[in-house]
């Protein structure tokens, strides 16, 4: 187990730390870097790992499939556990948000990535598109607590590159067409520097946040996010791989991404909807350091 934490995990976790000691001494503006992975290196990323997976349509459509059923899943058990503690409106929304977005771009896609391989990425990859759109649409929804409309939330998925990027591989895959070689070259070389400059970023935004002002009842909150994204996840992301046509790679690749911790992304929407940002953030925050303890004897039984 010492070795699968060594092997796969470590190096994530070692680009993270890069982040977080650089944006302590330089306070490097978070937001323009995740701007240039947002319209610039995730979409090559995205573009590049669709044109060349040899991963079939239908493949792709159950992994989609798989993903919306453990997201519509866990939505439902972060709404039923925000009842239960009693939550204010804003806090249950907050706490929706962090149980249900996992971060399955610059986490999830490199941990898959060093456990199981490219293969495994390609389906990886679509986990993430889906669970991408899934956060400006579903998640758009809860963040305005009902205020959002289904007209805004399509717009702002217009608004994301990675959707046509999706758009323009699948039309060169059925096409039959290849990119230029300058193109091609050029796309994988910014596709290549995607997962690490992710990692880099999430260490940043992990350096930017501030624990130490949490009230008892945002830590019981943080408590839950944590239990239901690193324990209660996993158990659904198993239960329905079976019954949704999961095997092999596909498996190994849709269970392990449904496990990863807190989505940074919603840190975003809880700012835009005036959600509790420290409540989201610490989610995001202890979800990642502890994520280790239960991905690591994760990939051994995926693996075995």
């Amino acid at each position: 187990m010492t070795a699968i934490f060594l092997d796969n995990l470590l190096p994530v976790l070692i680009c993270a730390s890069l982040g977080f000691v650089i944006h302590k001494r330089a306070q490097l503006d978070i937001r323009a870097i995740s701007q240039l992975v947002f319209y610039i290196f995730s979409p090559c990323l995205v573009f590049s790992s669709l044109l060349k997976s040899e991963v079939s349509g239908a493949a792709l459509a159950r992994m989609t499939g798989f993903t919306v059923a453990v997201i519509g899943v866990m939505l439902l058990c972060g709404a039923a556990t925000g009842w239960l503690l009693r939550l204010d409106r804003r806090r249950w929304a907050t706490l929706v948000l962090s149980a249900t977005f996992v971060n399955g771009g610059n986490f999830g896609l490199a941990v898959v990535r060093f456990a199981f391989g490219a293969e495994a990425l390609s389906y990886a990859v679509a986990f993430f598109i889906a669970s991408t759109f899934a956060v400006y649409t579903a998640g758009v929804f809860i963040a305005g607590l009902g205020r959002a409309q289904a007209g805004s939330a399509a717009r702002e998925l217009l608004k994301v590159p990675a959707f046509y990027a999706v758009i323009a591989a699948e039309i060169l895959r059925l096409a039959g067409w290849t990119l230029p070689v300058a193109l091609d070259r050029a796309v994988s070389l910014m596709a290549d520097a995607t997962i690490p400059v992710m990692l880099v970023v999430l260490g940043m935004q992990i350096s930017a946040s501030r624990l130490n002002a949490l009230s008892p009842k945002q830590w019981m909150a943080v408590a839950a996010s944590v239990g239901l994204q690193l324990i209660v996840a996993p158990g659904v992301a198993w239960l329905l791989a079976g019954p949704l046509g999961l095997t092999g790679a596909a498996r190994q690749a849709g269970i392990l991404e449904a496990s990863m911790p807190a989505a940074v992304v919603t840190t975003v929407i809880a700012m835009q909807y005036d959600l509790d940002l420290e409540l989201t953030t610490a989610a995001v925050v202890v979800t990642t350091v502890l994520s280790p303890l239960t991905l690591t004897p994760l990939i051994l039984w995926l693996g075995g």
